[in-house]
């Protein structure tokens, strides 16, 4: 069945770069990944999928950090001058992207579960002529936003897996579910399909990254260990505007207190039991430079390796906002826009992922385990599937990388779309029988 899986696989190398190229043209952030989703919901359509969208795999409430009904509808309107279908769009309603296509075979068997993220960022692309996408004109068609960690070959991973599976349908038995899952960055959107129950019947769950810190070409990390949980803020401060010359004492400068609150966050005392991280990626505020701003905003988060650690992070910052704003004499409002936690990988799935992955020939290094160092909210749809009694593990494909993730330059080696696929493919017919 190696050879066979192989066989395929090499024969789709040049359809899954084309698509990983048309997502990487068209990206899409959390909560608007209207034509993504699309593109996904038409492929498995074609391909006999069941196709499960919107409400069905959402729930709306258990949402984090919706973007505003402007950018919601500015991006369901760039999304239709881009090719996508108004069929799928309507079902999405307002946000709720995100796909799940599954292939019942008929036949008594396990549930497996594949989860791909689909969303983008707020990174503006490199246009240096270095830059492959650039260079080869598939660069982000959408200013100010770029694939720049992968899900545009996460994407082209799964459908390359649903592709696969219609190929290799007689040999499978069970049911199979391919989760393609919106607002993944932010930490935003793995619990509001958790809570719409399609992971209830799940035995084996897999999931996994390009790159991260798997960075040598067609290595395979088959489980991590130090998932960062983690807490995204928005932060809103309110002070009085005044002539910054003739009454700045009758202003209560919002600015500043940014500023302080900045500065007293990275401050805080690191924790005994735990690593932990915070980090300031916005700052903005102000009307003009003779004025006392009045505004000012704020977008933070907190990580640590346990979830107790990034709690204390948490009450620390609440504490620091808090004491600052009655320094200063302001008002401040602040919400959680997401969240993720802690999760561990099921060691005999890790050790199984090991044994079939060695069978592969495109591997050039198998690791059973590594850490991960970052965070994932993945870990929601593990921790649901082990509560259930089933097991999860989350893989790292190994890559060559351009530049590091988050990053405006960075790009991964193609060629891994495809061992992904071929490892996904062998896990399928091992599990699926």
């Amino acid at each position: 069945m190696e050879e066979l899986i192989s066989e395929l696989v090499d024969k789709m190398k040049g359809s899954l770069i084309n698509i990983r190229r048309d997502i990487h043209c068209f990206p899409e952030i959390g909560w608007t990944e209207f034509r993504t989703s699309s593109l996904i919901a038409d492929s498995l359509s074609e391909l006999g999928f069941e196709v499960k969208i919107g409400r069905e795999i959402i729930v709306p409430e258990s949402r984090m950090g919706v973007p505003d009904e402007k950018t919601i509808e500015e991006a369901k309107e760039r999304a239709l001058s881009f090719g996508a279908n108004s069929y799928w769009l309507e079902k999405m309603e307002d946000g709720l992207t995100g796909v799940v296509g599954i292939w019942d075979t008929g036949r008594i068997g396990p549930t497996l579960a594949f989860r791909f993220d689909i969303d983008a960022l707020e990174i503006a692309e490199d246009k240096g002529l270095n830059h492959v996408p650039w260079n080869r004109g598939f660069h982000s068609k959408v200013e100010g936003y770029m694939h720049a960690c992968g899900h545009d070959g996460h994407i082209a991973i799964g459908l390359g897996t649903a592709q696969l599976i219609s190929k290799i349908k007689e040999k499978l038995s069970g049911k199979i579910k391919l989760i393609f899952q919106p607002a993944e960055e932010g930490a935003r959107g793995a619990r509001a399909m958790v809570d719409s129950r399609v992971l209830d019947d799940v035995n084996y769950f897999f999931s996994g990254h390009i790159g991260v810190t798997a960075t040598k070409q067609n290595q395979l990390v088959c489980g991590v260990t130090d998932f960062f949980a983690s807490t995204k803020f928005d932060l809103e401060l309110e002070g009085v505007q005044a002539h910054a010359a003739l009454v700045p004492h009758e202003g209560r400068n919002a600015l500043l207190a940014a500023s302080t609150i900045t500065l007293q966050l990275y401050a805080i005392s690191r924790h005994g039991l735990g690593d932990s991280r915070i980090n300031v990626g916005v700052i903005q505020g102000g009307e003009g430079r003779n004025i006392i701003p009045a505004h000012a905003k704020l977008k933070f988060e907190t990580r640590g390796t346990t979830n107790e650690v990034d709690q204390y992070m948490k009450n620390e910052s609440m504490r620091i906002i808090q004491s600052v704003a009655q320094l200063y004499g302001i008002k401040e409002h602040t919400e959680v826009v997401g969240r993720s936690i802690i999760a561990d990988c099921d060691a005999d799935l890790a050790k199984l992922v090991y044994d079939i992955g060695s069978k592969v020939k495109q591997t050039s290094e198998i690791v059973i385990s590594q850490p991960f160092l970052a965070s994932e909210d993945v870990t929601y749809m593990m921790k649901e599937v082990q509560k259930n009694g089933g097991m999860a593990t989350y893989l790292l494909f190994g890559t060559e990388l351009a530049a590091g993730h988050h990053n405006c330059a960075f790009d991964f080696n193609e060629k891994t779309i495809a061992y992904a696929v071929e490892v996904y493919g062998n896990l399928l017919v091992h599990l699926a029988r």
